[in-house]
């Protein structure tokens, strides 16, 4: 074979491999929950495979108690505009919680439960970490129906093998 299809032949195979996106999304704080999840749309958007793991903190994300009611965390955060000595104040993280959810919504970013069903309608696999579930005490009926099983975390690397994995 000539050089000439040689290098043909060796890009449409790069095409036709799909690109994979790994997401771990380990804290459960509502500006914690939408980067991993708005990555995970672009990906799927553009025609990746996108699966999200959450594990420890990050399963408040998926939990049905707790999806609802995930707040902003400002305390601790290097990058909050926010005076750390003001942040430890009572009702600061309700405020700074309240002050995201309406920048959001007037931006028409959907809220995490109608982002979780975007991504499963898209295709996204989204996966609980098995140790942090038994950590929790959690059952999978916690959780929301979005998540399709819990993993190990070799099944996650198993899963996850040959995507780019990024962690949040």
């Amino acid at each position: 074979m000539d050089p000439a299809a040689a290098g043909e032949a060796a890009a449409h195979e790069e095409e036709e491999v799909t690109r994979r996106v790994a997401i771990i999304c380990s804290k459960g704080s509502l500006d914690m929950a939408y980067p991993g999840l708005i990555m995970a749309n672009a990906a799927r958007m553009m025609g990746m495979d996108a699966m999200i793991f959450f594990t420890f903190w990050g399963l408040d994300i998926v939990t049905k108690k707790k999806v609802d009611h995930l707040h902003a965390e400002m305390l601790g955060n290097p990058s909050s505009p926010m005076p750390h000595s003001l942040m430890g104040l009572p009702g600061m993280e309700a405020l700074a919680t309240k002050m995201m959810k309406k920048k959001i919504e007037s931006l028409d970013i959907p809220d995490i439960p109608e982002l979780l069903e975007i991504l499963h309608e898209a295709g996204a696999e989204m996966y609980s970490c098995q140790l942090a579930m038994e950590m929790f005490d959690l059952e999978q009926d916690d959780l929301v129906p979005q998540v399709k099983e819990s993993l190990t975390a070799m099944d996650f690397w198993e899963k996850a093998d040959g995507a780019q994995v990024v962690f949040v």
